[in-house]
């Protein structure tokens, strides 16, 4: 299967045992050409209980890990000045030279994947779980955040050149970054935040928000939704990184597209008996997960609708003299 049976169980136990606790999932969603027919049903199934039972859930597409990985051999191979590989990594063969890249290089995959897990550190200006839940999440169930990397390939045991600093500021705004295929920037906002590593000051923060909003759309009762996060400890080979989680309406073609994998077999009941014939599974449970589905694609059609109202200043506390 593809896992998601087993992590839809182990998040209802978390909730049962640990009520209290927020609770964060990293879903990978299957590309247009994956290998394993059932896992529109998969998906969907675990979906529902995504909706129902997480409180955040960072989306990573095989695609975009698979383009990821295929864009740092094309990196290499162009002998573009300062890009080296290191020996004996993961995108190397045995021999040193840059391995090309035919199968799906799961291990390469799997660090961009481990890279944004990682990217949670103590520092003076720290954010953690819960304030990444509290501040990005205003609807229950719309908690699905685009996770956006810069630099992508420092557990991808590839030396790259530092970029600068506001430069790193808009790779993580720009879709190359991206760990789903998805366009924010032309889409809407609900809230952004900001996880910076390395020789960092708050006002380079600022900076860049005020320099790069003009550009992005946020929801009219929130245009100051930003949340920042500093550590001073920088990632292993560079100066500085950056992690951003936008809770952003752009998610919406990912579902929209699972949906209609799921509803091409799902019509002819094509693979249902192999479902069907497990204690517990019956065929209402398709149903209403496809229609639970249906339901947060309208959610964020609702949002989409509002898009280009008019823009308010947030109104500021004034202060008699």
């Amino acid at each position: 299967g593809t896992g998601s049976g087993l992590g839809s169980f182990v998040l209802n136990l978390l909730e049962d045992e640990f009520p209290e606790v927020y609770r964060f999932v990293t879903s990978v969603y299957p590309s247009g050409e994956d290998d394993v027919i059932t896992s529109p049903y998969n998906s969907v199934l675990a979906m529902k209980e995504l909706n129902e039972h997480a409180d955040c859930v960072l989306p990573i597409e095989n695609e975009s890990l698979f383009d990821i990985v295929n864009k740092i051999h094309r990196m290499i191979n162009s002998g573009k000045l300062g890009s080296t590989v290191k020996q004996n990594s993961l995108v190397t063969s045995s021999a040193g030279s840059a391995r090309i890249v035919q199968e799906k290089p799961f291990d390469a995959m799997n660090n961009v994947v481990a890279n944004l897990l990682s990217a949670r550190f103590e520092g003076s200006l720290n954010m953690d779980l819960n304030e990444i839940s509290m501040n990005l999440v205003p609807f229950p169930r719309l908690h699905y955040l685009v996770s956006s990397l810069t630099p992508l390939y420092t557990l991808a045991d590839v030396n790259v050149p530092s970029r600068r600093l506001d430069q790193m500021f808009s790779d993580a705004f720009s879709r190359d970054h991206q760990l789903i295929q998805a366009d924010p920037k032309h889409s809407l906002y609900l809230a952004c935040a900001l996880l910076v590593r390395g020789n960092v000051q708050v006002s380079d923060l600022r900076r860049n928000i005020e320099r790069l909003k003009p550009s992005l759309h946020f929801v009219s009762w929130n245009q100051e939704g930003w949340k920042t996060g500093l550590c001073s400890v920088p990632p292993v080979g560079h100066s500085h990184s950056l992690l951003a989680l936008a809770n952003n309406t752009c998610v919406k073609p990912t579902f929209i597209k699972l949906r209609n994998r799921f509803m091409k077999l799902y019509k002819k009941k094509a693979h249902l008996h192999h479902y069907l014939h497990i204690d517990g599974m019956e065929e209402s449970c398709f149903s209403e997960a496809v229609s639970s589905l249906s339901d947060l694609i309208e959610e964020y059609n609702e949002l989409d609708a509002t898009k280009g109202g008019p823009r308010t200043d947030p109104s500021r506390l004034k202060i008699a003299l």
